[in-house]
């Protein structure tokens, strides 16, 4: 059985993995700050995922000593370990359908940080590398540590003030958190390595999915039209799903959807 290593243990996607991955493999989760502790136990396994992140890291600009990716891949001597880094699709410019050849067009501290981030690894790791350009991941994060705020956070706290933004014609690429988790799980099963974009893979139309999160929520709201740059995207998942072969559809986003809205509004 492979035997996965998650850092991380106070956010929601390093939660969610190791909830649903210990059903499949071997999983051990530590929190980054007991790495130190940890490290001569690293190469015990097959597969190491960083979920932790510093919040200088997503603020500022790029600082060796805010990496913790590094860090960690600085700690795995042994060549068969597989390093999973987790990216964003912020890498890529706002556009449609885009690809994992796509010119790279990183323009917050985050997403410049996590670009460079990737070309460090890629260095000191080299074949033995997945990197995981991920969409805006949709689930309840209400029990886990929030240092980065997602869509999914400002749409709840828009809610606590009974707002509903009408975001017209705007679309972006989501996926739900168990469909990540699914699709991370046959990753490792089909033994991949390289670059991929983890997403939906079609356009998302933002007014569509606040109305899908909204469908048990009773609560009188005040929609407000905001007016911004047209920063719409969405990204191409062949790459990924034409290997792992699973169902992955606009379908499943809405009926997760549905049911994270009855969950919390019920």
């Amino acid at each position: 059985m492979k035997k996965i290593l998650i850092i991380g243990k106070r956010g929601f996607i390093g939660n969610s993995l190791y909830k649903y991955l210990k059903k499949f493999y071997k999983v051990r989760q530590i929190s980054f700050k007991d790495l130190g502790k940890f490290k001569s136990k690293i190469n015990n396994f097959d597969y190491v995922v960083n979920t932790s992140i510093n919040e200088n890291y997503i603020n500022n600009r790029y600082n060796e000593k805010f990496d913790n990716d590094l860090k960690i891949s600085k700690l795995i001597n042994d060549k068969k370990i597989i390093y999973i880094f987790i990216s964003t699709r912020k890498v890529y410019p706002s556009k449609a359908n885009v690809k994992e050849n796509t010119k790279l067009l990183p323009k917050s501290n985050y997403s410049k940080n996590k670009l460079v981030t990737e070309q460090k690894l890629s260095k000191i790791l080299k074949d033995n590398l997945i990197i995981l350009r991920v969409s805006n991941i949709i689930g309840d994060k209400s029990l886990t540590k929030k240092i980065h705020r997602t869509f999914i956070d400002i749409f709840f706290e828009n809610i606590k003030k009974g707002i509903m933004i009408d975001n017209g014609n705007a679309f972006k690429d989501f996926i739900a958190i168990d469909k990540f988790c699914q699709i991370f799980k046959n990753i490792i099963k089909k033994n991949l390595i390289g670059v991929f974009n983890v997403s939906i893979g079609q356009k998302v139309y933002l007014n569509d999915l606040i109305k899908w999160l909204n469908k048990f929520n009773k609560k009188k709201l005040k929609k407000i039209k905001i007016i911004k740059k047209n920063d719409s995207f969405y990204l191409n998942n062949k790459k990924l799903m034409s290997k792992i072969k699973i169902k992955n559809t606009l379908t499943d986003l809405r009926r997760y959807c549905y049911q994270l809205s009855k969950n919390k509004f019920s």
